[in-house]
């Protein structure tokens, strides 16, 4: 578990061999590729795409919660696999005689999806070596129109109910964005760059693999994200997917190497999972 401003971030990424990263305070997921337990408690599940390190679990997700007696998840999945999903589960039930209760959302860029808490999900696309889309999860507040600022609480209130003048707006704030499996031009979305907190795959990490073979498969290299450090505004930002040819002491040893000073205090690795 690792905690990015105050939110605490449960599960595992480990390039090619799973990924489930949970929020547990908003009890929402990102993929499932194996259903760790910690999974078992979010009822949503934002999946990012079908390779089976990140969908390969769902099923085991979906029976242990109706085991439970837990309400249906929530699987929201890009709108392009809406029907191979569903087809997934139809023959999931025929094999194992259940219902799998579960709602399904197909959501595309464009879209939004509003959380039980209210806060709003966006996907942007993620390139990668098939259809992958990460996503944002931004929340809603009510403020006061700059006009009204200043005014006694009764005048406000007056304008409001008497005249029955709009005197709120509706503020977003990304809250999370969690890149999916992505070479770096994911970098290239506003959101990605700007969400307060970024959840970012960087699978390789030094000459091992070279930055070319790298996005041959699809994916970051941190020789990229040194690249374009200036462009990440993110307050705390979570190295994600990392491959499982590294281990746990030789990543924090990598990063502290390479990265400056001004973004090593912002960055975190994701290191559960990995080769002690």
């Amino acid at each position: 578990m690792v905690e990015l401003l105050g939110l605490r971030i449960g599960g595992l990424s480990v390039g090619g061999v799973q990924t489930c990263l949970t929020v547990p305070r908003w009890r929402l997921a990102f993929d499932v590729g194996r259903c760790p337990e910690a999974s078992v408690g979010c009822s949503t599940i934002l999946f990012t795409h079908s390779h089976m390190d990140h969908m390969g679990g769902v099923a085991s997700h979906c029976a242990t919660r109706a085991l439970r007696h837990m309400p249906p998840p929530v699987y929201v999945v890009p709108r392009e696999d809406e029907r191979a999903f569903a087809d997934l589960f139809d023959v999931w039930r025929r094999l194992d005689r259940s219902d799998l209760p579960h709602t399904l959302v197909p959501l595309g860029i464009g879209d939004e999806h509003v959380l039980p808490n209210g806060m709003v999900v966006r996907p942007f696309r993620s390139p990668h070596r098939i259809l992958c889309q990460g996503y944002a999860v931004s929340s809603r507040k009510k403020k006061l129109r700059d006009e009204y600022v200043g005014l006694e609480v009764a005048e406000v209130r007056r304008l409001a109910v008497d005249e029955g003048r709009d005197v709120t707006r509706v503020v977003e704030t990304p809250e999370l964005a969690f890149s999916g499996d992505a070479r770096i031009e994911v970098l290239e979305h506003e959101v990605v760059r700007t969400a307060r907190r970024l959840i970012l795959e960087c699978t390789f990490l030094d000459e091992r693999v070279s930055v070319e073979q790298a996005r041959d498969k699809g994916h970051v290299h941190l020789d990229e994200v040194l690249e374009r450090a200036h462009l990440l505004e993110n307050e705390a930002i979570l190295l994600s997917h990392v491959s499982p040819r590294y281990r746990r002491g030789e990543v924090r040893r990598i990063l502290d190497a390479r990265l400056p000073v001004g973004l090593r205090e912002r960055v975190q690795p994701m290191l559960a999972g990995l080769p002690v």
